[in-house]
């Protein structure tokens, strides 16, 4: 099977990896002592039910411990989700992550893609309400959008959940990198799962906290019986006990999260520019990424100088030409700009 993600450093090894794209700061030292505290109680089976991080992400969001669903990462939810529902038609905008539509096709469920636009550099707009029509039965969004790292703004997404909720559209709003913004509490919809039960969000420690080696994320949603059906279509050990540790000991590592937000703030302002100035084509982006075109074979080059980045050419909606690069510290991106300015110069 292709492997079509970043973060393939199995087959390019020793590479300084541009193609992942999670908290330039790596993991905390209280996330890993956490974890290998963890690895002391592999004996024993983890606690299926979470019950231990559901509370803590309760008192940190102030949403209801019922509501929440952890996962095996992100795409363990969207994938237990869909098994689910087993939706007949989705409505999905592009380009964005690959693993919606891959879950879609486990249950065989017809999608319509609805196109984002270069021109409007990849921006959401009302026009998506028109495709939310009692025919779909479930709409996948990104925000920040993967991989053109654009918000939707929260008053569309309300309109949006307004449509699902008479139509009985699940909506999915993956945001996984949401805490990459400079102030995430204005652009999250975590808080409205109360007001539409159609509404299910999913953020992830993965990103955040840069451990995708430990597999975390979560879902919420005030659908109980949704989160029940996904309990019975998964396997009841997904989440293990090193995870679910270090998990609980992000929730209190919120000083790290604002230092990494900050970083990643300044760094992106500066690449962006830099990268324009070299003759790059680059998306202005609000997460900690920065989508870009080049007619250089900008993947192979880099490659050759020891820097991986993510090809976007298997996105639906991109192509040849489109790639993606992680923010990662000063240092890191110096070497990154400098490698781009020798090709393209």
């Amino acid at each position: 099977m292709e492997y079509g993600h970043g973060g393939d450093i199995y087959t390019y090894r020793d590479m300084l990896d541009f193609s992942v794209n999670v908290n330039p700061l790596g993991p905390s030292r209280k996330v890993i002592e956490a974890a290998k505290k963890g690895v002391e109680r592999a004996a024993q089976y983890p606690d299926s039910r979470c019950r231990e991080l559901r509370a803590a992400l309760s008192e940190k969001k102030g949403i209801p411990k019922d509501r929440f669903l952890v996962g095996n990462g992100a795409a363990d939810l969207f994938f237990s989700l869909v098994l689910a529902e087993k939706p007949k038609k989705a409505v999905i905008p592009v380009p964005t992550f690959s693993e919606y539509e891959q879950a879609l096709k486990t249950v065989d469920c017809r999608i319509e893609e609805y196109a984002l636009h270069r021109e409007e550099q990849f921006i959401l707009t009302e026009d998506f309400l028109e495709c939310l029509t009692p025919e779909a039965d479930i709409a996948f969004l990104c925000s920040p959008s993967n991989p053109a790292g654009q918000v939707i703004e929260r008053e569309l997404l309300c309109r949006i959940a307004d449509r699902c909720e008479k139509a009985r559209i699940r909506l999915v709003v993956d945001e996984c990198f949401i805490d990459f913004l400079p102030e995430p509490s204005e652009f999250t919809m975590e808080r409205m799962t109360e007001q539409y039960s159609c509404l299910f969000v999913v953020q992830a420690f993965t990103k955040t906290h840069a451990i995708p080696g430990l597999r975390l994320g979560y879902g919420m949603t005030s659908d109980q019986e949704i989160l029940e059906r996904m309990q019975q279509v998964r396997q009841p050990w997904s989440v293990s006990t090193p995870a679910q540790a270090a998990g609980l000991a992000a929730l209190q590592d919120s000083d790290r999260v604002q230092k990494a937000r900050k970083l990643v703030c300044s760094e992106r302002r500066r690449m962006e520019k830099e990268l324009r100035d070299a003759g790059v084509d680059v998306i202005p982006s609000k997460a900690n990424f920065i989508l870009m075109y080049s007619p250089y074979d900008l993947f192979s080059l880099l490659k050759d100088r020891g820097i991986l980045i993510r090809d976007c050419s298997n996105y639906s909606g991109l192509g040849k030409g489109w790639y993606r690069t992680a923010v990662r510290r000063r240092e890191e991106n110096d070497r990154l700009l400098e490698a781009i300015r020798q090709i393209c110069g």
